[in-house]
């Protein structure tokens, strides 16, 4: 079906269009009557209004920006959707980039975006992200920037998490408290802040209940499943922990596997705790112990923060941290 514009609306009711387009605006100066007539007919053709023509008149896109990391992961899930809801109760579409961990494909959206596509950025960094220049670039491009869950702490900008350094050191302290001695920490890539936050929680953990600890108990994954699953293997044939505290879902599940082709089991021999916000997690055999992070709430509140800056001109981006606490949920996977 042809797609219809203003100037075909315009031509069929034989109006100019900018009456049209100021019809469509529910502008103060076309009459009632008219106005009807054109969102009658604009119904019945199924107009569309071009984002894009709505910048080049207004500098707005009425869109934001969500750069990711990943997608398998379920928070990624539920953050996207708390994003989604705010963005559309304020009129806002959602265009979504995934960088899959790499920084330069981090760069170059942000140089994509640029050219004005959308009117503000929400982000969570990739995990091969130290240098932030990209953003500061963009941001002077004046798009107003929050981060979310993976943070820059020196942005200057509002930033929306979950306490992981608490969150680490109650996991830790939990496998302590199920008689773990030796316990391992899987950890994410320690450049971001989640990963060095979860990792400084688990040393404190270990240090103030004076459980034994040392570098080669802490070990830090790549992102690469089959890389990854040879140090968790390599960590369980020979340093045989008997508590695991892994920094995402992911790494818990090629524990999961590990243990059964190695014929481990879990509680008795490890005893395994995750943040995760899989849905499925009461469903694993045991069921997994987890750290609950409050994905959609952490994903509606960046969005509020970014569409009030975008909506109200004189509100400024504090530049502060914003902590929702995550959960701990214990499970089988963790009990005596």
């Amino acid at each position: 079906m042809e797609s219809v514009n203003i100037k075909k609306l315009a031509q069929l009711l034989n109006l100019s269009i900018a009456t049209v387009s100021k019809a469509l605006r529910d502008s103060y100066d076309i009459s009632q009557e008219t106005k009807d007539k054109v969102m009658k007919l604009a119904k019945e053709l199924n107009y569309q209004p071009n984002p894009h023509a709505s910048f080049l008149r207004k500098h707005s896109s009425k869109t934001i920006a969500v750069i990711l990391p990943e997608i398998a992961n379920n928070y990624f899930t539920l953050a996207i959707n708390g994003i989604e809801s705010e963005a559309h109760e304020k009129g806002y579409h959602v265009i979504i980039y995934l960088s899959h961990e790499d920084h330069e494909r981090e760069v170059a959206f942000t140089r994509h975006l640029q050219s004005g596509r959308a009117d503000g950025v929400l982000i969570s960094v990739a995990s091969t992200t130290t240098d932030y220049s990209h953003l500061h670039d963009l941001e002077k491009k004046g798009l107003p920037i929050v981060f979310f869950d993976r943070v820059c702490e020196d942005f200057n900008t509002v930033k929306v998490t979950t306490d992981d350094y608490q969150s680490g050191y109650l996991a830790t302290k939990h496998l302590i408290e199920q008689g773990c001695k030796r316990i391992a920490h899987l950890a994410i890539s320690t450049s971001l802040s989640i990963g060095s936050n979860r990792a400084k929680g688990y040393l404190q953990a270990l240090q103030n209940h004076d459980v034994m600890s040392g570098e080669s108990f802490l070990i830090e994954c790549v992102n690469d499943n089959v890389q990854d699953t040879e140090l968790i293997k390599d960590l369980l044939l020979h340093i045989k922990p008997d508590g695991i505290f892994a920094a995402v879902e992911r790494y818990a599940i090629i524990c999961y596997e590990l243990c059964e082709a190695m014929q481990l089991n879990i509680p008795k021999d490890v005893k395994i705790i995750s943040f995760s916000n899989m849905q499925t997690a009461s469903l694993l055999n045991p069921p997994l112990s987890t750290i609950t992070q409050p994905a959609f709430e952490i994903g509606r509140e960046a969005a509020s923060l970014l569409l009030k800056k975008l909506e109200k001109k004189n509100f400024q981006l504090p530049n502060e941290t914003i902590v929702i606490q995550s959960k701990l949920i214990p499970r089988k996977s963790t009990a005596n």
